[in-house]
């Protein structure tokens, strides 16, 4: 086994130096191995955090019986919650941190700064995982910092265009001497996106081709693959870069489409019913979205689906999340919770939950197998999640995403849906002044209704 083999460069590399320097033992050619440490105390239970849907939390509930079938290892009990806020908001409420525990990359930050983790290179790499081949290198520097590997990954999520078959259809698209990709491609062009969602549009039938929400993630993807920049710096943000000039000239290309009411959804349809909503009911060619929508669409009768990497302005980009297994810096026992953790990390384990769908699993072995690709199933080409990981650009590691976002929203809706000519200079200046009152406050001069005047 090569467990330090390939990991990349910057922080990876350096990882990987440290690993080497602390003795670690990656030589072997043997599979990943959940035998509890020798020098493991006696096994105290552990407790194992996991978030997501019923389907998903139950498969992570059988792996967990499968440990506990095991003699003479620490007996493991699951805790469950719905969605990431709702664990994060319990754990800030004062619920006791898992053991073990699923997080995902938007809170490293937040891990970190309370001090809630403990490092897991030296303590996987002792137990064989296998780093270098068997995970993608862009997973592992998701999770990487301060020369460390916080957590390790276990799932990668990029964002993805789902199109409606009936209403895209390339091969009728190429007949009508349309700009459509072939059966054979692996990505497509912005001009291609465009005449998709011309092809999927159909007054008649009310039936709108494509929505691209005006959020940070939407429409980052196209800002990047135009030679742009969501942000000024991304080791220490002070600010969004929308008004640079490639991130403009990449936003002038996109919102050609974006703001075209024919194609796209507007406000008042938005008002009705949601963009998903109005994809599962047949009248919209095409969204974004992540792989955790696929079981919901599976189970609506009539709709046939696929996925597409998202369009190629100049380089292929994306977006998405990272989820990773966490060892607690209070775990009851960090050696019987590294052991587990092996065990949740071995390709059967994995392919557990990766079977239900909802997962795009970081373990490599696993997303190339059939429990992920599920040949014969909708989406037809799930090898898609695969290839676009390495087109991932990953938000910088800070705590305030939400709140970023939350500031800018209405400048980038203003930006997608406003009416009449788009002053792209101001808005987009607009949206990095608004930035800075997050990401830098102390830059941002106080206006006069802010401090006290003369008179006073």
């Amino acid at each position: 086994m090569t467990s330090k083999r390939g990991l990349g460069a910057g922080v990876v590399l350096v990882l990987a130096l440290a690993l080497a320097s602390a003795g670690c033992t990656g030589d072997s050619d043997g599979p990943p191995s959940s035998t509890p440490s020798t020098s493991a105390p006696a096994n105290p239970p552990l407790t194992f955090g996991v978030f997501g849907p019923h389907e998903e939390t139950a498969a992570f509930q059988e792996t967990v019986d499968a440990w506990n079938a095991k003699p003479d290892v620490s007996d493991v009990t699951l805790k469950t919650w719905p969605d990431r806020a709702s664990m994060r908001s319990a754990i800030e409420g004062g619920a006791a941190i898992p053991d073990v525990f699923l997080a995902s990359r938007s809170d490293l930050s937040w891990l970190l700064e309370n001090g809630y983790t403990q490092p897991v290179d030296d303590l996987l790499d002792e137990r064989n995982v296998d780093f270098g081949d068997g995970y993608s290198r862009d997973a592992l520097q998701a999770f990487s910092t301060d020369d460390r590997l916080q957590c390790m990954p276990y799932a990668v999520s990029p964002m993805v265009i789902y199109y409606n078959t009936s209403l895209v259809d390339f091969t009728k698209m190429r007949n009508r001497g349309l700009d459509a990709p072939d059966e054979d491609a692996t990505d497509w062009n912005s001009d291609q996106f465009s005449a998709a969602a011309e092809f999927a549009s159909r007054p008649a039938r009310g039936a709108k081709g494509v929505h691209i929400a005006p959020t940070l993630a939407g429409l980052s993807p196209f800002i990047e693959s135009g030679g742009g920049s969501v942000f000024d710096d991304y080791d220490d943000p002070k600010s969004l870069s929308f008004s640079s000039d490639g991130s403009k000239s990449a936003l002038e290309r996109t919102l050609e489409l974006l703001r075209r009411p024919q194609v796209t959804l507007d406000e008042s349809q938005l008002a009705s019913a949601s963009p998903l909503k109005w994809f599962i009911r047949g009248k919209l060619g095409m969204i974004a979205g992540y792989r955790s929508l696929v079981p919901q669409l599976r189970l609506i009768p009539g709709l046939n689906f696929d996925v597409m990497p998202m369009p190629v302005l100049d380089s292929s980009a994306t977006v998405g999340d990272v989820s990773g297994l966490c060892l607690s810096a209070k775990a009851a026992s960090t050696a019987a919770g590294a052991d587990f953790m092996v065990h949740e990390l071995a390709d059967e384990s994995v392919a557990t939950v990766t079977r239900t769908g909802y997962l795009a699993p970081a373990n490599l072995a696993v997303a190339l197998s059939d429990d992920f690709l599920q040949p014969g199933r909708q989406p037809e080409h799930a090898n898609f999640f695969n290839s676009t990981v390495r087109s991932m650009r990953f938000s910088p590691l800070i705590d305030t995403i939400s709140a970023l976002e939350a500031t800018v929203q209405p400048s980038l809706e203003d930006l997608v849906y406003g009416v009449g000519v788009l002053d792209l200079d101001a808005v987009t200046q607009e949206i990095d002044d608004e930035s800075k009152t997050v990401l830098d406050p102390e830059s941002v001069s106080p206006s006069p209704s802010d401090s006290e005047s003369p008179s006073d």
